[in-house]
């Protein structure tokens, strides 16, 4: 599936179409690449002024729900599965796995929004929180608070961007031929069994996929080169967090068993992992929005160059960071609760910058691991766009 075959110029690129999307009812055109006729003020004056307040009560209340049923959940898992026939516990449990990894991921996306500070008004609530939540799903909380927001500060820029960096066509691995050169399915399965299983554990410990430091960088090194200053503490802090929760997990598998804690935190966590690696890949990965180095890029391009997506039932599950991201980008203390409405206000001011994507989700990560290999300028210096040509 190719884009158009004649070279377009920056002001046409507004109207270029990116590959028709397979389960989708429209193309998806490229986002145009001219500075918007916007400004950040005048996408904050659509949004009304209540999408802007964080309530402790009503973000508790969702955090709860998550919790409250996460814990049904565990019951089910320790109390009802094990009563039940042998060929209906085959199936109980990966019903288990699947609804709690799903759940706990919803827990994980509170954790994000107290990294934001858009849980509550309190830094020391969102922080302490926060540091809970993530090192309990084993996430090092401040380490992955401070790469995060770089991240937003600097999304889709060439050289400063954290995480999810494109290489060009240079820069690939020398297995990539073998994978995409010849269209090989079975490898391209394999690579994304990879990173949906280590994926997230290979960023944390080795940065791989993330932003290119002139040293080893790790998210559980206080002295590496991603962080600086008091920083160092907090990773410090956030190392400890793990390890307390490492060192409980071992407790529970010298009381119950090593598979036991598998069965019951293990497999759920690979869930939520994969959920994480999903979702934080199909926002920033598609042939339908740019990215820039240093002579072009500017916070709102960058900003903008991310894709709603339609993840059905689990929009609200995963309390719509899947189909909201956009306006999160742009504003991201605005909770969660309030996403979907303040996205339905900005959509007519940023008009062809504003992109969705409805595309199944099993369809857009094959489609994404097959089309988005690498970027290259096409027609304009310093703008870049995925490809899959060999």
């Amino acid at each position: 599936m190719g884009t158009s075959s004649r070279p377009t110029t920056v002001k046409e690129g507004k109207k270029l179409e990116a590959p028709r999307r397979a389960g989708s009812h429209a193309a998806v055109q490229r986002s145009p690449v001219d500075k918007p006729p916007f400004t950040l003020g005048d996408i904050r004056k659509a949004i009304p002024p209540h999408c802007f307040h964080r309530s402790v009560i009503k973000s508790f209340s969702y955090l709860l729900h998550d919790l409250a049923i996460a814990a049904g959940l565990l019951y089910f898992a320790l109390v009802v599965i094990p009563a039940l026939p042998g060929v209906l516990r085959l199936v109980a449990w990966p019903f288990y796995w699947a609804a709690q990894g799903c759940f706990l991921f919803g827990v994980w996306i509170i954790a994000h929004e107290c990294g934001h500070h858009a849980f509550s008004g309190h830094a020391l609530l969102d922080d302490t929180l926060g540091l809970v939540l993530h090192s309990w799903l084993l996430a090092p909380y401040f380490s992955w608070k401070y790469t995060h927001q770089r991240h937003h500060s600097n999304t889709s820029s060439q050289e400063r961007d954290e995480v999810f960096v494109p290489r060009f066509k240079s820069d690939l691995p020398w297995y990539s031929p073998y994978v995409y050169k010849y269209n090989n399915p079975v490898a391209r399965l394999l690579l994304l069994v990879v990173q949906l299983t280590v994926g997230w554990p290979m960023y944390l410990v080795f940065n791989t996929w993330g932003r290119q430091y002139p040293r080893f960088a790790s998210h559980f090194d206080p002295s590496g080169p991603i962080y600086k200053g008091r920083e160092r503490v907090f990773i410090a802090i956030s190392d400890i967090g793990m390890l307390a929760v490492s060192l409980a997990l071992y407790r529970l598998a010298e009381g119950y068993g090593f598979w036991w804690v598998v069965r019951v935190y293990g497999v759920p966590l690979l869930v939520v992992n994969a959920w994480l690696v999903v979702v934080t890949y199909l926002h920033h990965t598609h042939r339908a929005i740019p990215h820039y180095d240093s002579s072009e890029w500017d916070w709102l391009r960058g900003a903008l160059a991310t894709v709603d997506r339609d993840y059905s039932f689990l929009n609200r599950v995963f309390h719509n960071i899947t189909d909201t991201h956009v306006v999160h980008h742009l504003f991201p203390t605005i909770p969660h609760y309030h996403a979907v409405e303040a996205t339905k206000a900005i959509r007519p001011v940023l008009g062809e910058y504003y992109q969705f994507d409805p595309t199944p989700i099993v369809k857009a990560i094959w489609r994404e691991a097959k089309e988005c290999i690498y970027i290259q300028s096409e027609n304009h210096k310093g703008v870049f766009w995925y490809s899959n040509k060999f």
